[in-house]
């Protein structure tokens, strides 16, 4: 199993140096950036890198977190935040746990680092298939981006192996794909009446996260989708019986 490390829009070089070298500890070597700020890896970064500097220098780069997460087969969203809003509080530890449940050697686990100020936006983690949480103080529950960016690789080296079976998890794109038109059909179908579809859809993905979708299964779904949405746009309006309400004789 490859793990990317994602980082999106950090504001610190230093918390990036300090980041990759946590990864190199524990043999994480895919650092991903999202967006750009001025001095990013460079100066404070390598000082604080020390024997992870090669980390921080080939991280990649990424104008957005869905091309990020672009070939990836399970995307963590990490947050401290304990809101209504997340239905979904993996710990690190079950974290380590699902990746090794449903990858392989050959899959690649992402996991999401928001900015240092105020995290990931709702709409970012939507787009996660899952979201993890660090339990710590609710008097001081958000840590450093590197020791945060540590605790999860340390759990992630201790204790995986390789798949007894092979596995064949949905990419990410899939989801993505899957979940959008999803979406789409039930605003389509008017499920969300008054209302919020934001809110609605997180809890329905995170219900739908509770177990990792195969290709075969998650490409049944969309062809469901598919298939309902075709349903829709073919469908006549029903005629009115004239001098009555429809269905009077």
């Amino acid at each position: 199993m490859r793990v990317r490390i994602v980082l999106v829009e950090p504001h610190e070089s230093g918390n990036v140096g300090a980041a990759a070298r946590a990864m190199k500890n524990f043999g994480v070597r895919e650092l991903a950036i999202v967006g750009a700020r001025p001095q990013i890896t460079r100066d404070a970064s390598e000082w604080w890198a020390k024997g992870g500097a090669d980390v921080a220098q080939s991280a990649l780069r990424f104008s957005s977190l869905r091309e990020a997460l672009a070939g990836t087969h399970l995307s963590i969203a990490t947050t401290s935040v304990r809101g209504r809003h997340v239905y979904e509080q993996l710990t690190p530890v079950e974290v380590a746990r699902l990746a090794e449940e449903t990858l392989g050697d050959e899959h690649t686990l992402a996991l999401v680092f928001g900015r240092e100020e105020w995290g990931l936006t709702g709409e970012e983690i939507a787009m996660c298939q899952r979201t993890a949480v660090i339990p710590t103080s609710p008097e001081t529950p958000t840590m450093n981006l590197a020791q945060a960016v540590a605790i999860f690789c340390y759990e992630l080296s201790k204790g995986l192996r390789p798949a007894s079976a092979p596995k064949d998890p949905a990419p990410g794109e899939l989801i993505d794909n899957l979940n959008l038109r999803a979406r789409q059909l039930l605003i389509d179908l008017g499920f969300f009446t008054d209302k919020e579809p934001d809110r609605l859809c997180a809890e329905l993905q995170a219900l739908a996260g509770k177990r990792t979708l195969t290709t075969r299964e998650a490409s049944l779904l969309l062809s469901f989708v598919a298939h309902v949405e075709k349903a829709l746009g073919e469908r006549p309006s029903r005629p009115h019986s004239p001098g009555g309400s429809p269905g009077e004789h």
